[in-house]
């Protein structure tokens, strides 16, 4: 099977903003503050939101599913 790749830009002085909602199950990485995509493109499920060409940030659902980590 064939992976997709995705090339892209991300401004070197972004700091990583992450944040998981345990109800929902999803993990969202901003690079920066959290803003408004103007587009998106999903690969495997994978959630990448642009703004003017650059990456801005990184939807992940099913997190805990994906990483194979249980609640106690």
């Amino acid at each position: 099977m064939a992976k997709e790749v995705i090339a892209v830009n991300i401004a070197k002085d972004r700091e990583l903003d992450i944040s998981y909602d345990g109800e929902a199950d999803v993990l969202y990485i901003s690079f920066g503050k959290p803003q408004p995509a103007d587009d998106s493109e999903e690969v495997n499920d994978v959630i990448y939101r642009f703004r003017e060409n650059e990456l801005v940030g990184i939807t992940i659902p099913s997190f805990k599913l994906r990483t194979g980590t249980r609640t106690p």
